[in-house]
């Protein structure tokens, strides 16, 4: 350990004292981080290595000092204020994960940017690799196939459950072919964008966390490795995990790396214990958590974050980090993910990570404090921008629901290819939709029409419904149990039981499935992953009788569709949910739209559109109450706003210059992530 610090110290003092040379030779400035790494002739350049004493980039030592960004939760036309925000810290790098599941929407259609589908607008990944050079910030590129990052199903493309058969992130053949085409798609479109060959990618990922898999199979990630040599990667390779157990998800010549939120000490201890001759490096630095619903909204004290950065990067270990999340962004749509240990527990929409630039790009308490330390610990030091302004918020006022669609009409207007008739029961993945993708996300009816005779009760029984059940009989929502204490008992991946009492003749029976979300992380990947009703689940019975000879109906909301609704009705103040409301406003000719909040804390449960693009879900359980709006997505003149209430309509509808998140309650990162990790 001696050893390292002291030849360490030796090249800082170098480095540190090399741009002083700057000015003693007639610039005003330390040099950009593309002045300072060039080659002179712009040829002979080398990339990243991994050596005993630092990183060195094209022969110079540096510190890594990275936030995490991730393009396809920040709307594109803000990209750039956020690149440029987190290099006025000081941070050299930007890191972003790839989700597979939006770049291949539907199996063999592939999306970077150019397509028409609801994320489409975030896909242009070249551009934001490019413009990360342009705003002077390298990048670590983490392109999977498995993200986890409470994102859908970890950023697996939902078809692949199309095979009973399925093994993802091991070496299961149909699994690995379909990698390679994510690859062989993925890849060529950055390879030339490696700092070996002019762009900014200094490093890849291997996998993600794959130490903590419960099926590890090294020769996976033996054909990543490859897989990644056969498109031109020539980059450095690296593996994140825990550091107590990195060692066993990565492949010998593969730089490890440490994931955690507090304990550097013993964390880095750890990773020098399997790795003694590279630079530690804190890869994922947790400096804040995400919530669940039904939880409360999750903080972490800027005080204990910069103590811990403080051992990340000082003498004892001179590390590097990256920030997990420098600004966290949006679950947009229906991409948030969900955990599960030993419950399921899905994400909300905000991505705000109480990370030092908040879900609006605005600075925090921590955003300071990490400037500073950057400021103490930057090797080498660079020239900075200037901090960027913050964006305008506005409260726009509150306007009424103007229009609404009945739930009848909703089912009605539902695209004639996504209605359909099963024998049995089937999961939304393996729906005759999409060409071989099936559902993907959304919501599904399974209807029955019955006959009851004899003035009896009616026993109807379902579930476990995959994720967010509701029955709806002759168009009628069945009001959910309570418990003892009157809590509502929410129908939510669980069996529920209806006793009603129905006159003589025929009824319809609609059980409406929400997927919630696809598990992203959990104890056991033998978690069912499949949504809707499953044939494996325990029953789908009518008075005892297994229901067969099903209709359905599968509402994927997709934006093109909700943008071309027609035939809205005015609101007379009698809405029943299920029910899609509409309403507009208008912001002044002249007046540049400004980021803006829903406040949705007066409905129940559902998904919010601005001008046919799906904002995400709310839930009043909370933690969540608002929902952001970025100014991007607003227009100058008239703005429609599109709610699909499932369970309790308002009639108003109100906005804020401020989000509501939930009450906030501290939590302690801890070696494996916050101490207090409850799904319930």
């Amino acid at each position: 350990m001696h050893s390292r610090i002291i030849t360490w110290a030796i090249t800082v003092l170098l480095v540190v004292v090399t741009p002083s040379l700057w000015g003693a030779s007639g610039h005003q400035d330390p040099p950009t981080l593309y002045e300072y790494f060039s080659s002179p002739d712009g040829e002979n350049v080398t990339g990243l290595v991994a050596e005993v004493d630092g990183f060195k980039l094209n022969g110079r030592l540096i510190r890594l000092i990275s936030g995490a960004m991730h393009y396809f939760r920040i709307h594109p036309a803000l990209w750039r204020d956020r690149l440029r925000k987190l290099r006025a810290t000081g941070a050299n790098t930007v890191e972003t994960y790839v989700a597979w599941n939006l770049h291949e929407p539907r199996k063999d259609e592939w999306d970077f940017g150019t397509g028409d589908n609801d994320n489409s607008i975030f896909l242009d990944i070249r551009t934001f690799i490019q413009m990360a050079k342009e705003e002077d910030l390298l990048v670590l590129f983490r392109p999977g196939p498995y993200i986890c990052s409470e994102f859908e199903y970890g950023g697996l493309p939902s078809y692949l459950l199309r095979d009973p058969n399925m093994k993802v992130r091991t070496a299961y053949q149909p699994y690995l072919d379909r990698v390679k085409v994510y690859m062989d798609n993925l890849l060529p479109q950055v390879t030339d964008l490696q700092f070996t060959r002019g762009g900014p990618i200094i490093a890849l990922q291997l996998e993600n966390e794959y130490a903590s898999f419960d099926m590890i199979e090294l020769e996976y990630l033996e054909f990543l490795r490859q897989t990644y040599w056969d498109n031109g990667i020539d980059s450095l390779l690296f593996t994140s995990d825990g550091s107590w157990n990195g060692e066993k998800g990565s492949l010998p010549g593969v730089l490890k790396t440490a994931n955690f939120g507090s304990g550097a000490e013993s964390n880095f201890d750890d990773l020098l214990s399997f790795q003694p001759d590279k630079p530690v490096m804190c890869m994922e630095f947790w400096c804040g958590w995400f919530d669940h619903w039904f939880e409360d909204h999750s903080t972490t004290s800027p005080d204990d974050m910069a103590a811990t950065l403080e051992v990340i990067l000082g003498p004892r270990y001179n590390g590097s980090v990256n920030f997990y999340m420098f600004e966290g962004g949006t679950n947009f749509g229906f991409n948030a993910g969900a955990n599960h240990g030993p419950h399921y527990a899905p994400d909300v929409t905000s991505y705000d990570y109480d990370a030092p630039l908040s879900e609006a790009g605005d600075y925090t308490p921590k955003y300071y404090r990490i400037m500073e330390a950057f400021g103490r610990y930057q090797i080498p030091v660079l020239k900075r921008p200037d901090l960027p302004l913050q964006s305008y918020k506005v409260a726009y006022p509150s306007i009424p629901v103007q229009t609404y669609l009945s739930y009848s009409d909703i089912l009605d207007k539902a695209p004639a290819s996504h209605k359909f008739q099963i024998q049995d029961r089937t999961t939304m993945e393996n729906f005759p939709i999409n060409g071989e993708s099936g559902q993907k996300q959304g919501y599904v009816v399974y209807r029955k029409r019955a006959n009851t005779t004899g003035g009896s009760a009616t026993r109807f029984s379902a579930g476990r419904v995959r994720d967010f059940g509701l029955l709806i009989v002759d168009g009628e929502l069945q009001p959910f149990p309570r418990d003892e204490n009157g809590t509502v008992m929410y129908w939510l991946n669980s069996v529920q039981d209806y006793d009603l009492t129905l006159p003589d003749g025929e009824h319809t029976f609609d059980l409406l499935i929400e997927n919630m979300g696809r598990v992203n992380f959990g104890y056991a990947w033998s978690f069912e992953q499949h949504k809707g009703l499953s044939p494996a689940e325990p029953t789908y019975h009518l008075n005892g009788e297994e229901i067969r000879d099903i209709e359905v109906t599968s509402l994927e909301f997709k934006g093109s569709w909700v943008k071309n609704l027609t035939g809205w009705r005015p609101n007379d103040g009698t809405l029943q949910a299920p029910v899609l409301v509409q309403s507009s406003f208008v912001i002044a000719q002249g007046m540049p739209p400004g980021d803006t909040f829903v406040d949705m804390s007066g409905w129940g449960k559902g998904i919010v559109f601005i001008n046919g693009f799906n904002l995400g879900r709310y839930f009043n359980v909370g933690p969540q109450q608002t929902l952001y709006i970025p100014a991007p997505f607003l227009l100058e003149g008239e703005n429609l706003i599109t709610i699909f209430e499932q369970l309790q309509p308002h009639n108003e509808i109100k906005f804020s210059a401020t989000p509501n998140l939930g009450r906030a309650v501290g939590r302690k990162l801890g070696k494996y992530g916050p101490s207090h990790f409850d799904f319930n």
